[in-house]
């Protein structure tokens, strides 16, 4: 038992690391997991076991084997598929793009293409600033009270100056600063 498992396992990940479409084509699925995929797909070939084992398609970067075709089997597709299984010297450039888009939708290069969102979250994030701060200025002339008139400059230095004529704090506090003999700060 041990060594069906390990024969199991092995030819699995052969599969996964074969680069040619003719031998990816020998997933077998059973009665039941046929009814599950095939009506959601269409007719487009189950090649792998896919990101999570459903059979969909993904474009990812981290994950580049997804579990079906990307495009549907054509006539040309097939047709590009029996010619695939032999010298891949005598397919064109332009038939080989053609398998690589039946396969897959998007390049490394185009899934890792910048895509201009950030554009997008830079005018939110300023729209957003902008709202806050209007919304503030609203609140603090409408909402909010008065200020109470201790908060006022000329309250705060009429206090210093009562301090200082009642000599609050003269040995270690605010009055130990101020030069009573000259009438200024040292």
């Amino acid at each position: 038992m041990i060594r069906v498992v390990g024969r199991r396992s092995l030819a699995v990940s052969q599969r996964a690391l074969s680069t040619t479409a003719a031998k990816q084509t020998d997933v077998v699925l059973s009665p039941g997991e046929k009814e599950k995929v095939y009506p959601r797909i269409g007719n487009r070939d189950v090649v792998g076991y896919g990101f999570n084992g459903t059979g969909s398609y993904m474009d990812r970067e981290e994950f580049p084997a997804p579990g079906i075709r990307f495009g549907e089997n054509t006539p040309e597709v097939l047709a590009l598929r029996e010619k695939e299984k032999g010298d891949w010297k005598n397919l064109t450039m332009a038939e080989k793009k053609a398998l690589y888009r039946a396969s897959f939708c998007q390049t490394f290069a185009e899934m890792k293409a910048p895509t201009g969102e950030w554009k997008s979250v830079l005018a939110a994030t300023i729209a957003g600033l902008a709202i806050t701060g209007w919304l503030y200025l609203w609140m603090k002339l409408y909402v909010y009270p008065e200020m109470p008139h201790t908060i006022t400059k000329e309250w705060q230095e009429d206090q210093v100056k009562m301090m200082i004529a009642q000599r609050q704090g003269a040995i270690e506090g605010l009055a130990s600063n101020f030069d009573y003999e000259k009438g200024e700060w040292k």
